[in-house]
């Protein structure tokens, strides 16, 4: 964990400043620069800081999750490619359901009483969900399939970042929790902003709360390979 490798830190944090300047400014063009930027710092963070552990599965996953959200920022960048962009921001979603699961300790005997317990512990997250596809439900037309396998997906990373509770250091665990409550927030506004009805603010809302996100979940795992030396 070399400090040297902040560098790309500030590269994400530039760009995506940038990206929310232009955001406000309504330049959609010029955003063709900066979007795909924000993620390629993070990106490239993640693969520096996880060179020691670069051939185990949980590093393969996490930067796997990182290039796959890259690849649906570039794709989202043109409204004809919606829903390739889904499908690649699904993909990294399962990605880091994966990377969560094998950045905790294993998981004892999972008894009745844990799983419901884990259900009511999750309501929330099934309930915020819910809402979101109770509104965009009437304007999804064709997409009604592939958009509920992309709800059940990123409430099932939502899910499987709050079951790492105790299985992990403090800081990993709020790290990666908030995050995903940060890309489940993202997502929603997106969905509602498409889908139901726009408003001037939803894109400087998704790219903020979408940056945050990721950059919880890269700290979060970090925290969690600091915590394991």
């Amino acid at each position: 964990m070399r400090d040297k490798n902040i560098i790309w830190l500030y590269l994400f944090l530039i760009a995506t400043i940038v990206d929310l300047s232009f955001l406000t400014e309504q330049n959609e063009s010029m955003r063709v620069y900066s979007k795909p930027v924000i993620l390629l710092g993070l990106i490239l963070y993640f693969y520096f800081i996880s060179k020691p552990i670069a051939s185990t599965l949980l590093a393969k996953t996490i930067l796997a999750a990182l290039l796959f959200s890259w690849l649906g920022d570039i794709l989202l960048l043109w409204s004809d490619l919606f829903i390739f962009g889904l499908g690649a921001f699904l993909m990294a979603h399962v990605c880091y359901i994966f990377g969560f699961r094998l950045a905790q300790q294993p998981e004892g005997r999972l008894d009745s009483w844990h799983i419901i317990r884990s259900f009511l512990y999750n309501l929330p997250v099934y309930f915020l969900a819910g809402l979101v596809f109770y509104f965009i439900y009437p304007n999804l037309g064709g997409l009604k399939i592939p958009v509920i396998a992309y709800i059940l997906v990123i409430v099932g990373m939502v899910t499987t970042a709050r079951a790492r509770f105790k299985k992990v250091n403090s800081a990993s665990f709020w790290q990666v929790f908030i995050g995903a409550l940060f890309f489940l927030v993202s997502d929603g506004i997106l969905a509602l902003a498409r889908f139901y009805k726009d408003f001037p603010e939803a894109g400087i809302l998704i790219m903020g709360t979408y940056a945050t996100a990721q950059l919880l979940l890269v700290m979060g795992i970090r925290s969690y390979l600091v915590g394991a030396k």
